[in-house]
């Protein structure tokens, strides 16, 4: 009997039509920024503002390809109407 194949990672392509709600919220749960449109840029990926890209490791349920948002970008997606 041949060895199956054991899954290690899910890749996730997402299309959000314009239509991605991304909320950043405090330490306490409160809502600082809510944004409904564009995939916001610090997501993962070459996602062109329409994809959220997410490869997520089957055991621990890790998002792999995250990398945690500079400053600067929080700053900029806190600003951006």
């Amino acid at each position: 009997m041949a060895n199956k194949p054991k899954p290690k990672t899910v890749s996730i392509h997402a299309k959000c039509c314009d239509l991605c709600v991304t909320t950043l919220k405090d330490q306490r749960g409160n809502t600082i920024k809510e944004h409904d449109g564009y995939v916001a840029a610090f997501m993962p990926g070459e996602h062109y503002g329409d994809y959220v890209i997410l490869d997520i490791d089957l055991e621990t349920g890790k998002i792999l390809n995250w990398k945690p948002p500079t400053a600067t970008q929080l700053e900029e997606f806190i600003e951006k109407e």
